[in-house]
């Protein structure tokens, strides 16, 4: 099959457009290579694409130009769409809120549209663990009302999800979201928690804690986010939505401890407060994932984030 994968150079993007390609399919992927982070981490990740044995073409454009998009769809027979292009991150979206609605609800227009009019069927988009906000039941299920966003991220999100699913009901596209929660391995962001944190403990600086460390993730190893988006792709839904997490928590104390353990490395600690916009704890509850999609996470954060150090120390060798 063909896949467009926007958003195909960033961290889950090259991830997704890899195994693909690994498994003979043709990939396009989409990206405008925006400066949120280092452009050179993306350049690389394509050239790792490149250097694979398989259908594979970049396509640099901007998923909020409708002409782009429209002109990609229209030269290519896409099978199926990915949609993982978005402006990421809570904290930045407080300062840039319309930036995020734009490229986030605006851009998800744009290619849903452009799939429609080409008669594209299935489409596999990411959401968000933040669209639960502060949710007081544990674990997080599908179920839960999600009207309480904290942030203009979780609100663009919360948007995206009801966008899917308009084109279901309208067109009958098969539309999957799925709301990932704080995904990390290998090509992780440099913005994100551990990435950052091991970055600055290597560099022998201090790490920012916003809190008193007790805040809690679900943090969900990248191999295991492919799988559930692999098999989002096999089977027809008509709308539905996922979790795909862990279903474990860890304290950002705890976390630090990993990382200092793995890195052989004390962290020193610079105490913030609470940042706008953040949620004090994530947990998935992945049962629906676990019976429909046959999701069944491996990696437990014990073992990922040595498999994200030993892949860190690689990248960065050299570069101190």
């Amino acid at each position: 099959m063909n896949f467009l994968v926007t958003g195909g150079a960033g961290f889950i993007g090259s991830h997704v457009s890899e195994r693909l390609l690994q498994t003979g399919h043709g990939v396009w992927a989409f990206d405008d290579l925006n400066p949120f982070y280092e452009v050179s981490i993306k350049e690389q990740n394509l050239r790792d694409l490149r250097a694979l044995d398989g259908r594979f073409q970049f396509v640099q454009g901007d998923i909020t130009d409708r002409a782009a998009v429209d002109a990609l769809f229209g030269a290519v027979k896409f099978d199926q769409v990915i949609h993982l292009a978005a402006r990421a991150g809570v904290r930045p979206s407080v300062e840039q809120p319309a930036l995020y609605q734009r490229v986030n609800v605006e851009g998800t227009v744009n290619v849903l549209e452009a799939a429609r009019a080409v008669g594209v069927k299935k489409a596999v988009i990411a959401s968000s663990s933040s669209v639960y906000g502060v949710n007081a039941k544990l674990p997080f299920s599908e179920r839960d009302p999600i009207f309480s966003a904290i942030s203009p991220y979780a609100a663009s999100k919360l948007a995206c999800e009801a966008l899917g699913h308009v084109w279901h009901h309208l067109y009958g596209m098969d539309v999957v979201m799925l709301r990932f929660f704080t995904v990390y391995g290998p090509r992780q962001r440099p913005d994100l928690a551990i990435h950052k944190f091991a970055r600055l403990m290597t560099a022998g600086k201090p790490i920012p804690v916003f809190g008193d460390g007790s805040t809690a993730r679900d943090y969900t190893f990248i191999s295991d986010i492919l799988e559930g988006v692999l098999a989002c792709t096999q089977r027809e839904f008509g709308y539905e939505v996922f979790n795909l997490g862990e279903s474990q928590t860890v304290t950002l104390s705890r976390l630090i401890e990993l990382l200092e353990a793995s890195l052989g490395l004390k962290a020193g600690i610079q105490r913030l407060p609470p940042q706008p916009g953040d949620v004090p704890r994530t947990f998935a509850d992945i049962s629906k994932a676990r019976a429909l999609l046959g999701y069944a996470p491996k990696v437990k954060i014990d073992d990922g984030i040595p498999k994200f150090v030993e892949w860190f120390k690689q990248a960065h060798a050299g570069t101190a």
